[in-house]
């Protein structure tokens, strides 16, 4: 078994004891640093931090391999990876760029397959002069979806 086989077993393994918490990604460099960035349903708590890194640090034997470890939370303003990540933010404002237009809107919906976005929009009457406020919705494919990013609003 490899270095990084071991890793992501071990891994799978801390992960089966928190089930709202789920890997977002893991990289490990040429130099052995382990790079693990989690997320979770109900976000990622310190404490589930130290546990998978425990879970992986305590059954690893660095005479073998000596390696880093660095276990993190997604962060703020991060693209979103997953589909599991849309759930967990539906009722929240993203940045969503297409190949052809970035867009801000409240993720209404998220399946499997895609999310739906709405948003207000100032267009112009369909008779007379002036602009009136229009309610648009976009149901957009993930294989569309270039990059999307929680907005944080204080």
């Amino acid at each position: 078994m490899t270095f990084k086989e071991k890793v992501s077993e071990l891994l799978s393994e801390g992960l089966k004891e928190k089930p709202s918490v789920f890997l977002i990604d893991l990289t490990i460099t040429d130099a052995f640093k382990i790079i693990v960035t989690l997320d979770g349903d109900n976000g990622v708590s310190l404490q589930d931090c130290i546990d998978i890194s425990r879970a992986i640090e305590h059954n690893l034997d660095r005479e073998e391999q000596d390696f880093s470890l660095e276990v993190a939370s997604f962060s703020v303003g991060s693209p979103l990876k997953q589909t599991r990540q849309y759930k967990k933010n539906i009722g929240r404002t993203l940045i969503v760029k297409t190949a052809t237009e970035t867009i801000e809107a409240q993720l209404t919906t998220a399946t499997d397959e895609s999310i739906t976005l709405a948003w207000e929009a100032r267009e112009p009457k369909k008779i007379g002069k002036g602009k009136e406020t229009v309610q648009k919705t976009l149901e957009l494919p993930y294989s569309d979806i270039k990059e999307a990013i929680v907005t944080v609003t204080f």
